[in-house]
């Protein structure tokens, strides 16, 4: 059974003081019957040095998973998020598949108005739908199994779509993405998530880390996205399209929704500048039976808001320069 010590630090650095800052959290690992949690602990820093006392307050989400809240009122620059978890993983068990293909596909139609399900069929509306339909007309084959198309689509992603950091970011929509064929691992996701549910089969987003075995796995320095499809009469199965793999116990979860925002693992608000600049760092180390060696890591995830420039009142400038002209003919005179 694997084990993993995983380290997850997330940064904001400031341009200037901010107070009032109030975060939300989604670092807890989904603990069933593949993933044990042996160990899990959150601190919180800044300015003035680590507050342990600092209270998380948690909840369940709709979805099932754990969420943290905290907030830092005093003045700060620096704010460090960091959780450290140590988990056991177990092989999950591969579907059989062996029900007839109409029947399965009958299946999932007959799900489409169950409240389960209707969360994870919502079709994405975006300008290059149909041509993304057109695409799904050519690689889906309703005579195969629902699992064998998933397979087919993620494998499609994989193929089709470059893996290139610093061209998206988190809030790059699907036509966005359909249009660059490149990404990271949630606009691999979100583009596999797109083209299950057209398709009719229910998927969910997912974040949480790749623990690597080998070398060349995407997304191992900083959290990672991939996709749970539904396969009738066996349940959810995990699909990686930035690797090309089914999940299995190389993938630790922390939340799972719709997309993207109901996995967020740490958004919040605070007053002071916008500019500001996030850096996040996952450290992994592998092992069995207590014997943890380190896993090689990409460089870690950065993103960098400036202050944008202060919108000009085009009526009040006007106004000043009547000002200017009015002063520059008095001095005349």
């Amino acid at each position: 059974m694997p084990a993993y010590n995983i380290k997850h630090i997330t940064r904001y650095t400031y341009a200037a003081e901010v107070i009032d800052c109030v975060n939300q959290v989604m670092l807890y690992p989904l603990e069933d019957d593949r993933l044990e949690v042996i160990g899990h602990e959150v601190t919180i820093s800044h300015d003035s040095g680590i507050t342990h006392d600092t209270p998380i307050s948690n909840y369940t989400d709709y979805f099932g998973n754990t969420v943290g809240i905290f907030t830092v009122l005093e003045p700060h620059t620096v704010l460090v998020i960091e959780s450290t978890k140590d988990v056991v993983t177990h092989p999950i068990q591969f579907p059989m598949d062996e029900q007839p293909a109409e029947q399965q596909w009958q299946h999932l139609q007959e799900i489409h108005h169950d409240p389960t399900f209707i969360d994870f069929l919502c079709e994405e509306c975006f300008a290059s739908a149909q041509n993304l339909k057109a695409t799904l007309d050519q690689l889906v084959n309703r005579s195969d199994k629902p699992l064998k198309n998933a397979l087919v689509l993620s494998e499609y992603v994989y193929d089709n779509f470059q893996y290139r950091q610093g061209v998206t970011n988190i809030e790059t929509p699907a036509e966005e993405i359909w249009q660059l064929k490149a990404g990271v691992c949630q606009d691999f996701a979100h583009m596999l998530l797109a083209m299950l549910r057209i398709v009719g089969i229910p998927a969910r987003y997912v974040s949480g880390y790749v623990c690597p075995d080998r070398e060349g796995v995407r997304g191992s320095g900083a959290t990672h996205a991939w996709v749970e499809a539904y396969i009738p009469y066996y349940g959810w199965l995990g699909l990686d399209p930035t690797n090309n793999c089914i999940v299995n116990d190389g993938h630790v979860r922390l939340a799972i929704g719709r997309n993207f925002p109901d996995c967020t693992p740490v958004k919040g608000t605070y007053k002071g500048t916008s500019s500001h600049r996030l850096d996040v760092s996952v450290h992994i180390e592998s092992g069995k039976s207590g014997s943890l060696v380190a896993l090689p890591q990409e460089p870690s995830y950065t993103y960098e808001v400036k202050d944008k420039p202060a919108a000009v009142n085009s009526y009040r400038r006007h106004l000043e320069l009547q000002m200017q002209m009015q002063m520059q003919m008095q001095q005349q005179q």
